[in-house]
């Protein structure tokens, strides 16, 4: 609920102090049922009221004054799409004059990994959805909430040589191949499997488990799994 008066006009809200809000760009990777490459995707939330009735919102809202940044992203994603990621680092702050056309509203984004068995999660509300990041109909969104995502996907792609990434988007255990694709969806190019299966065999980040991929017509695959050092930094605690 917005703490600005339902009385005051366009200009009364422009002279208010600015409100303060949080937004979360929430990335998984959707499998592809043919097999093929997977795509990186996210929740949004449709605005049924003004402004930007009608267009898609990253999910947030604001901060209640008694929690912490952290409290109110996990809150708000809870509330919106019912997810509970793990993974939640604070990505950048957004405040321009003139991001929203009514008042003064600064924005505190987070960036959030769910897991694949987690992405295409449905919510009993007509207004969230799961669109690819390239998905014509998100190329417009509310206030500045797409520059909000491509700022996120830039941060994303310099950080895939972080093993945790891969960790978070597929699991505890996954194949070379599993790990590929995500690279390939991250970057949005395709890799040599040979010359990727060579650079991940030498890195200290994951290691082979002695299991293996069941249910394939082939010699299943070996399993690897992330070797987490101490706590992950960029890993926010919500309950703080």
């Amino acid at each position: 609920m917005s703490s600005v008066p339902g009385w005051a006009n366009v200009d009364e809200r422009r002279n208010l102090p600015p409100a303060l809000a949080v937004s979360t760009v929430i990335l998984g990777i959707r499998r592809d049922p043919e097999g093929g490459p997977g795509k990186l995707c996210l929740p949004l939330v449709r605005r049924i009221r003004q402004p930007h009735a009608g267009l898609w919102a990253l999910p947030g809202g604001p901060v209640g004054s008694r929690e912490s940044l952290g409290q109110a992203a996990g809150r708000t994603l809870a509330e919106t799409t019912g997810l509970h990621p793990k993974y939640l680092e604070q990505l950048y702050t957004f405040g321009d004059i003139s991001r929203s056309p009514t008042h003064r509203l600064v924005t505190i984004a987070y960036f959030a990994l769910v897991n694949i068995d987690e992405v295409g999660t449905r919510v009993p509300d007509e207004n969230v959805a799961w669109f690819g990041v390239d998905d014509p109909q998100i190329a417009e969104m509310a206030f500045d909430h797409r520059k909000i995502v491509d700022y996120a996907l830039w941060r994303l792609a310099n950080k895939t040589e972080y093993g945790q990434i891969a960790h978070r988007l597929l699991g505890e255990r996954f194949t070379l191949a599993q790990l590929r694709l995500v690279y390939e969806a991250i970057l949005g190019k395709e890799l040599d499997p040979a010359n990727f299966r060579r650079q991940l065999k030498n890195t200290a980040s994951i290691e082979a488990t002695d299991e293996y991929l069941a249910g394939g017509k082939h010699r299943p695959p070996r399993l690897y799994r992330y070797l987490g050092h101490g706590p992950d930094p960029m890993e926010v605690d919500t309950s703080k």
